[in-house]
């Protein structure tokens, strides 16, 4: 995986935890909708951004990584520790 994609994969998974973050605690408290309406489709595409930049990644495959990338909120995450990418 080269460097760039990492750089993405790292923002994205970053953006897609913080704005899920961000959308659940509009969902608790006050209920903005400037924030959904933003913060919706900021977290959407994060979580595209996060599943194509690991489907991109060679190592992925067998590490059990892709399947990570699924997982809504902190697949991210989940992939980029499984992928042992030092943050």
């Amino acid at each position: 995986m080269s460097v760039t994609h990492l750089r993405v994969l790292r923002v994205a998974a970053a953006v897609e935890l913080l704005s899920l973050a961000v959308l659940l605690g509009n969902l608790f408290t006050v209920h903005a909708k400037t924030i959904t309406t933003f913060g919706g489709p900021a977290h959407g595409m994060a979580y595209l951004v996060v599943v194509a930049a690991v489907s991109m990644a060679p190592s992925a495959a067998g590490s059990g990584a892709r399947w990570r990338a699924f997982v809504p909120g902190a697949g991210g995450m989940l992939a980029l520790r499984r992928l042992r990418v030092p943050s």
